[in-house]
Parts: C-alpha cells; structure tokens; sequence
C-alpha cells in the first residue's frame, strides 16, 4: 500500500481554512479548524498514517452505520426494511419536509437524523440506557480491543440542550406511529450514539471490518455477517454523505459516512477502511478538507468502485 500520504495532506490543509465549524452545538464550535488527520488501513493488516490522527473526536452521524448494524444484528433485514427505507432523500441530514404526502418509514433512510432515531427503537434491550450501551460494546467490537471509544459527555449535554430539530423530528415519527416509545427515551439514546468519541485510526478500523467482509483486518472469521457488511456499505454509497451523496460518488466512487464532527469512515471494499478528520464543513455538513483528501486518495489509488 504506497502512497505519499504526507504529501497529499499538505494539499488539502488549506481547505481546513475553507470550512466553518458547525454552530448549531455549541460543543463542536470549540473544535480548532486547522486540524487534518488521515489514516489508512488495509484489509491485511497494513496501516498508515499522516497528520493529527490522534486527535479525538464525536462520530456524530458516523454512528449511524453503527446502529444500522446493531439493528440488523437484533432483527434482520426484513424487519429493518419494514421499519426503515434505503432511498437517498435528496434532502439535507436534518430536514423535515422528506414527503408532501403522509409520513412513512419508507420515506426515510438510516443515514439521515429521522432514519436513525427510528432506529433506535429497533435495538433491542430492557432500557434504552441497555440499548446504548450494547450499541457503545458493538462500536468497540468493531474498532478493535486498543480502540479508544468512550462519550464525549460535554458533547452529549450540548446536543442535548440544543437538540430542538431532533425532537421536532423524533415527535413527528411518533405522530406517524413509526416509533411507539418515549420520546425523551430514544433520543437520549440517540444523543448518546451521536457523543461517542474515537480517533482516526478507530474511523480506519471499523471502515476495515466493513470493508474486509465483516471481518477484523488481517482475519478471515467474520465478527459481523458479511451480509450485513453488504447492505450497510450499498447504504452508505447511496445515502452516506448527506444531500451530497451524488456528488462524492461521481469525484470518489467509494461508501463513505460523514459527521458534522468532521469525521468521514470510508470502505472500499475488499481493499481497505480509511479514518480522516478535518472539523471544518461544507455547506452540505461534511468535512470539506477531508472530502478533498479522499478525492486525491481515490485517485492516486484508484480506489472508485465504479
């Protein structure tokens, strides 16, 4: 796996200045802007990296994959489908009006805000503190035993305080019968998922598994189904990276997922998972150096898959 790494984060770094910090939770407002981390780990084992890849930070809707996995784990895929679509929205993660018609689960995906919180309600467990921490066990089981995952409890009070949209967005699911339980409940779980923190080499790590079949890099015994690997990765390149999902297909060719963290985890398949980091966004509410980054990346290693 050669590739001049240091260099082509050199490339990207001024486009961290390009970016804005999201503001609308005012933990990640105090991320600092000129950070840039990348880290690439191949289905063998081989791992390299550049730039502040040590640097923590919330998944955010990085998690999403996650809980998609979790509830396929507990249900299947025919329950999942029957409880959530897979069609791109064609509108942003947050958005409300997804339909002029009466809201339906198929309506959604598991990548945007209203998708995911239904998701929550799938997992199974006795409390909805339970359900969290068997989706907090799984994301560890995925990023390896030396992953540091642990929440980020200022960011999770701050999403918390400022979450307004996702209530508007969780009470109008429960208007619609598409989820039954409290409110409150699913979304403190959901905040929850959102303030888990990680690295760029965790990203790399759970991007692999994804990529290796389900399997942990340099192993061929499966930790998840690789029938799930398959579905969450076709979800991912339709949906992943929000309202510009299109666009990343066309100028990198790989499923990727993105959070307003400045986190992108991107798979390609059979060949490696790749972990970056940049917190200043696009307009669109991924990270806008780190989708150059990956753009020089897919070309340099011809990683598109189409």
């Amino acid at each position: 796996m050669s590739v001049h790494l240091e260099e082509m984060l050199a490339a990207c770094k001024p486009y961290t200045q390009q970016g804005q910090l999201p503001s609308y939770i005012p933990a990640l407002k105090k991320g600092d802007p000129k950070h840039l981390g990348v880290c690439l780990l191949s289905c063998d084992g081989q791992l390299i990296q550049a730039g502040d890849c040590g640097v923590q930070f919330s998944i955010q809707s990085i998690v999403k994959p996650i809980l998609l996995l979790q509830a396929l784990l507990d249900n299947g895929v025919d329950a999942v489908r029957a409880h959530v679509g897979v069609e791109a929205t064609g509108k942003p993660f947050d958005a409300i009006n997804y339909t002029d018609q009466v809201l339906d689960s198929q309506h959604l995906n598991p990548m945007v805000n209203m998708g995911a919180i239904a998701v929550c309600s799938l997992i199974r467990g006795s409390s909805y503190q339970e359900r969290f921490h068997r989706l907090l066990a799984l994301t560890r089981l995925l990023a390896g035993e030396d992953a540091r995952i642990q929440v980020n409890e200022d960011v999770y009070r701050s999403e918390k305080a400022s979450g307004n949209k996702n209530r508007a967005l969780a009470y109008l699911l429960k208007t619609y019968g598409i989820i039954q339980d409290d409110v409150e409940e699913v979304l403190d779980c959901y905040f929850h998922a959102c303030a888990i923190s990680t690295d760029c080499v965790g990203l790399a790590r759970i991007g692999c598994v994804l990529a290796n079949k389900g399997c942990q890099p340099g192993s061929q015994d499966p930790i998840i189904p690789p029938e799930y690997a398959r579905f969450v990765n076709a979800i991912l390149t339709t949906c992943g990276m929000y309202d510009g999902s299109g666009d990343f297909a066309v100028r990198v060719g790989v499923p990727a997922k993105s959070g307003v963290g400045g986190g992108i985890m991107a798979v390609v398949p059979s060949r490696m998972g790749i972990g970056i980091f940049s917190p200043a966004l696009d307009a669109k509410g991924n990270s806008l150096a780190g989708t150059r980054l990956l753009e020089l990346l897919s070309r340099e290693l011809n990683l598109s898959i189409f």
